[in-house]
């Protein structure tokens, strides 16, 4: 999309990080108090949910109660189907029963969910189609939850690809893109096993990606969330949602900044392509001008 310098709609990416994704309506709810809308979301694996459920009208204190509970042993089915221990069939009866069956492209928010093909490797954007079926694609864990088929496609996490959508949001008219990681940590556990030396490995390419992926975000929400569990958090609700509220609500003067300032900074960044050595320097000491006169305050 063509820089707009008077297009200042937000967009939020809602990254994967499993029972870690109660994070995430931390975040909403700050944005809420503060009323700044959320023009568009993406979601990826349990971002993708969260995502959902917001996008659908569900404010941050209902989706709370509605996820406060959760954890691996209640959104998993065990299988004897190729390609997976579990099914994501729970996964689908809640988004039924709390949503309805329902389809993307009739969300009060625009929304994107990001999926991966376990067979090309490409990434799937789903703006349309059947809610439950895309979000159960992507947060079909490789070898843990069984994959979904769509349209003939073999789908299955999002995050192998593009684990903090933020590439779907300029396509959808954001002007501002706010980003969330949950993963964003400075050290992995120690492994015991082959199983954890195999995880880490994992983990540590998805987060790489990453980290060169929010480089593209205008404001990143960094969380080192690596002391919480990715199966069950039921009994630190409380504190992870403060997690992604705390940090957002300190940034909530940076997306405000962007908004008044984003003529100033998409003039900036078009001109940028006739003076690329200097203009980035110049966009610098804008943004840290800027952040020197908010913290004056």
């Amino acid at each position: 999309m063509r820089l707009n310098p008077f297009n200042t709609r937000i967009g939020l990416a809602l990254g994967g990080g499993a029972a870690k994704g109660i994070a995430h309506i931390g975040v909403l709810k700050a944005f809420e108090e503060e009323q700044i809308r959320i023009h568009c979301i993406s979601g990826t694996s349990a971002g993708a949910l969260i995502a959902s459920y917001y996008a659908f009208g569900r404010p941050a204190e209902s989706i709370l109660s509605i996820c406060s509970t959760l954890n691996l042993s209640k959104i998993i089915n065990f299988t004897f189907e190729r390609g997976g221990l579990f099914s994501t069939n729970a996964i689908r009866e809640m988004i039924h029963r709390d949503l309805g069956d329902v389809r993307i492209e009739d969300a009060e928010i625009p929304l994107a969910i990001c999926t991966t093909d376990i067979e090309t490797g490409e990434q799937l954007i789903f703006r349309e189609g059947n809610l439950a079926d895309v979000v159960c694609a992507s947060m079909a864990v490789p070898g843990l939850f069984v994959p979904v088929e769509i349209d003939g496609r073999t789908l299955v996490d999002g995050g192998l690809v593009e684990n903090v959508p933020i590439s779907p949001l300029a396509k959808m008219g954001a002007g501002i893109t706010v980003a969330v990681d949950l993963s964003h940590v400075s050290r992995y556990p120690k492994p015991d096993n082959t199983f954890d030396v195999i995880t880490n490995a994992i983990n540590i390419g998805i987060d790489f990606n990453t980290r060169k992926q929010l480089r593209s975000a205008d404001i990143a929400v960094p969380l080192d969330l690596s002391s919480y569990s990715l199966t069950n958090n039921a009994d630190r609700v409380e504190e992870l949602y403060l997690e992604g509220y705390h940090p957002m609500k300190k940034k909530i003067r940076q997306v405000l900044w962007y908004k008044r300032m984003h003529f100033a900074i998409s003039l900036l960044k078009t001109t940028g392509t006739l003076m690329p050595f200097k203009v980035p320097e110049i966009l610098k000491e804008l943004k840290r001008h800027g952040f020197a006169v908010r913290n004056r305050h």
